[in-house]
């Protein structure tokens, strides 16, 4: 089976983007870790998979799997570069589209500057639909690991994340904690795991562990939950400039029950075929 592909990043976030409107595409849990792997395929930390929806109104469906084959419910990084591809692929002459996703609706919208806008939804604080096993409903949280207890904040921006104040991401023990934040029991669906270093109450360092993919140069969604943290704690301002690893994104929150909205680049690097 040859299938075409558009190899893509979001300030280093990279994705494979198939698209599933002009070819039927089902791909194994096997076939998706191939495509992922860096030395044996074609590489990337997610695939994305744009499809039409079933839903009037929505423009498109978008399912996202991780490199390990699962599949998630959100990526923003993702999802500028998806509004990207059905643009200059011409899916669609729209500048803002409707896109169905598993956690909901999003509207992702091409700058004039050629950047994207993608309206990420409202956060989720509730523990129960994180989901986060607790009791308490303050924004900081004690969590238990095996050699230490961390503070985090649990939030969903579409999918789960937990995000810890540290003094300095460089020496941050992303790679330590990262696996173990992933997989905790307290998170049954797993979590993706932030680190935000404060600079001022407008900029914040961050890296983030993804699951399914260890930690990646960028990540739109934890870019969010990372600047709704910051800012339930008081510690930022609404307008935030978030440098990663792999760029800079640009996050606004009204607070309360008001979308989050995230600015960043989409760029398509290649497009290829390969045989599964």
């Amino acid at each position: 089976m040859t299938i075409k592909f558009t190899k893509m990043h979001g300030a280093g976030n990279d994705f494979v983007v198939l698209d599933g409107v002009r070819q039927s595409i089902g791909l194994s849990p096997e076939q998706l870790r191939f495509i992922a792997d860096r030395h044996f395929g074609i590489g990337c930390d997610q695939i994305l998979l744009v499809e039409k929806s079933p839903r009037e109104e929505a423009d498109f469906r978008y399912r996202i799997f991780n490199a390990d084959g699962s599949e998630v419910e959100q990526c923003g990084n993702g999802a500028r570069c998806f509004v990207r591809f059905v643009h200059d692929q011409k899916l669609t002459s729209k500048r803002e589209i409707v896109v169905e996703t598993k956690s909901g609706l999003i509207s992702p919208s091409l700058n004039d500057d050629g950047r994207v806008t993608v309206n990420m939804g409202a956060p989720i604080f509730d523990p129960s639909q994180i989901p986060f096993v607790s009791d308490s409903h303050e924004v900081v949280q004690p969590l238990q690991l095996a050699n230490e207890t961390i503070q985090i904040t649990a939030v969903s921006m579409g999918n789960p994340h937990a995000v810890q104040v540290v003094a300095d991401i460089e020496s941050a023990p992303v790679a330590a904690q990262g696996p173990q934040i992933e997989r905790h029991p307290r998170f049954p669906k797993r979590v993706n795991a932030g680190y935000m270093q404060i600079v001022d109450r407008e900029h914040i360092r961050l890296r983030v562990f993804e699951r399914g993919s260890g930690e990646t140069l960028s990540c739109g969604s934890g870019a969010c939950a990372a600047v709704v943290t910051g800012i339930r704690r008081k510690l930022l301002d609404n307008t935030v400039h978030v440098a990663t690893r792999g760029g800079t994104l640009t996050i606004t929150w009204a607070g309360e029950r008001s979308p989050v909205m995230m600015t960043g680049p989409a760029i398509t690097v290649f497009e290829g075929e390969i045989n599964l």
